[in-house]
């Protein structure tokens, strides 16, 4: 499982979550929602340091993680993370690795 992250998407995470440079971004399984791989499960993201990262993607000196206890959730899937500019946010594809 791997994550792959757009530039477009990266400038998001720099301009809206105010992400600097030496920072982390965590994806995390979060309760409610519901998402093309779990009913009632979607995706989270934080500002927050690792504990237990697993699978990591570090671009433009920034770092974006997974924990152990959520891997689970991507079920064998990689994470892409676009940017839809419709909606001017990210958007989340899963694709079987």
């Amino acid at each position: 499982m791997k994550i792959h992250l757009s530039d477009e998407a990266l400038a998001w995470f720099k301009d809206e979550m105010l992400v600097d440079e030496g920072e982390y971004v965590r994806f995390y399984v979060r309760y409610g929602g519901s998402s093309p791989l779990h009913d009632s499960f979607s995706l989270g993201v934080s500002k927050e340091e690792p504990i237990e990262a697993v699978k990591t993607l570090k671009k433009a000196d920034r770092t974006f993680f997974i924990e152990e206890r959520d891997l689970w959730f991507f079920d064998g899937h990689d994470l892409f993370v676009e940017f839809d500019s419709k909606r001017q946010e990210p958007a989340y594809e899963y694709k079987k690795a």
